[in-house]
């Protein structure tokens, strides 16, 4: 537990952001049960936070909802501000004491095992992973952070022999920044250009990151994708003066450095190797074949997962292969939807990056007719476009980077040269995607929401957008 903890019991306590789909009921929860007034505020409305507000129903909680009040700013003891608010926002700077939800928690929790997961794809899918199987072994486990869990709202309920799994966007991790803390467990799945629209550049992106790793002590792991150019810039030291070697620590020692991936040593005890359906360690070979996870892509996640993981008690091992083989994924992560008329439906919602859509592509059979398009956060879609030219046969572009999208995919080239170049249709609404798409879809095809990019403007989040998917393909 870490000190400067604020006084909560009879706080004057503003929530700014109680988010979509309980993002920030959990914290506000919390706030009351310490003793705190509670005031919440959010530039949405009532409705468009309806599942928030009536989880708070019956909770002594002030809401202020569709704006934003200065008096709710200048005359809070403390501001528990959601990591999504950009800097630029008026609103923090007014209050005399600011905290995030995950600070708070990292502040208070009791459990001296924490293990962080982040990176630009695989981050969820990790991290419910390594929950799986640590649940297998003799210690309790809580899982949360980014995928929307509040564990201040278990904090009573947490033992400091328990296991904390958090996984750690980057918004988190800047906010995170000032406690100079890293969890004892740090994961980094891999680092692909994304959020540039908040961070500016890839370089602040990669700070942001580097919050994981960069305060861990002598006796912490570091779990790091050999096959990652930016692998190294998590692998070096973080200790001032001793820039540029490997994770030597002021107190005295150095974290160890775990490698995952295809170019991991085989031979070493920091090693977890990808074969051929198969993922090695230290002597131990986890046969993954069968798994119902699909795509190549999954392996680094699995051998994230075995690295993390390994040793971590009795039996490991076989535990370790009974999860990643019989773990059907997360919602909204290449999840197979239906078969209807013959066409295969899969939501890849989770795909708001270039990156995540090209896996998806490298993933799935073809005939592919793809759903691609949302909020521009300015990302480049070149090689995105030249992929989707290559691998299908439709694509359905929409919202604010449809025109971009349209031009992308209009400078590839058709594999099949009699069949000349991919076919774009610009939809107007998302049902309207949904149509045009089943429309363009043949039997033998497979139509893929894999947008490339984040939901705002059209939907409130990427669970509501690959919802709304499914409830448009199955009705």
């Amino acid at each position: 537990m870490l000190v400067d903890v604020p006084k909560l019991s009879g706080a004057r306590v503003t929530v700014m952001g109680l988010g979509l789909f309980g993002a920030g009921v959990g914290v506000t929860k919390f706030l009351c049960r310490s003793g705190a007034r509670v005031t919440v505020t959010d530039l949405a409305d009532a409705h468009q936070l309806r599942e928030s507000v009536a989880a708070l129903d019956g909770w002594p909680v002030d809401l202020h909802l569709g704006g934003h009040r200065e008096e709710d700013f200048t005359g809070a003891d403390l501001v528990v501000v959601s990591p999504g608010v950009p800097d630029e926002s008026p609103w923090p700077a007014l209050p005399h004491a600011l905290e995030t939800e995950l600070n708070l928690f990292v502040k208070l929790c009791p459990a001296r095992t924490v293990y962080g997961i982040t990176g630009s794809n695989g981050k969820s899918t990790t991290t419910t992973l390594i929950g799986e199987i640590l649940a297998r072994g003799p210690r309790r486990v809580w899982v949360g952070g980014n995928l929307g869990v509040s564990l201040l709202d278990h904090l009573d309920e947490i033992g400091p022999d328990d296991i904390v799994v958090l996984e750690l966007s980057s918004f988190q991790l800047q906010r995170l920044a000032p406690l100079r803390w890293s969890p004892q467990v740090s994961v980094v799945t891999n680092i692909t250009p994304n959020h540039l629209d908040r961070h500016g550049t890839m370089a602040r992106y990669v700070e942001a990151k580097q919050t994981v790793v960069s305060h861990q002590r002598e006796g912490d792991v570091r779990v790091l994708n050999a096959d990652d150019p930016f692998a190294a810039e998590f692998a070096r030291d973080f200790a001032g003066d001793h820039a540029g070697h490997l994770g030597v620590d002021p107190a005295g020692g150095a974290p160890s450095i775990r490698w995952f991936g295809v170019n991991a040593p085989a031979d070493a005890t920091d090693g977890t190797r990808i074969g051929d359906e198969v993922i090695e360690h230290a002597g131990h070979r986890l046969d993954v074949r069968g798994r119902r996870l699909p795509g190549r892509f999954q392996l680094h996640n699995l051998a994230a997962a075995t690295a993390a993981t390994a040793d971590a008690f009795p039996g490991w091992a076989q535990a370790a292969t009974e999860v990643m083989v019989s773990f059907p994924g997360v919602e909204h992560r290449l999840e197979f939807v239906a078969e209807i008329d013959g066409v295969a439906y899969y939501d890849d919602s989770i795909a708001t990056t270039p990156e995540r859509t090209l896996a998806a592509l490298d993933t799935l059979p073809g005939p592919l007719v793809i759903l691609l398009g949302g909020y521009d956060k300015g990302l480049p879609f070149d090689a995105l476009g030249a992929r989707v030219a290559e691998r299908c046969r439709a694509a359905v572009v929409f919202g604010q980077t449809a025109g971009a999208l349209t031009a992308a995919i209009g400078g590839g080239s058709h594999p099949d040269e009699n069949a000349g170049p991919v076919d774009v249709h610009r939809a107007t609404s998302f049902e309207d995607a949904v149509a045009s798409a089943r429309a363009l879809a043949r039997p033998g095809d497979t139509v893929l929401l894999s947008p490339a990019c984040a939901s705002y403007g059209w939907f409130r989040n990427f669970t509501e957008r690959g919802r709304r998917f499914k409830e448009l393909v199955r009705g």
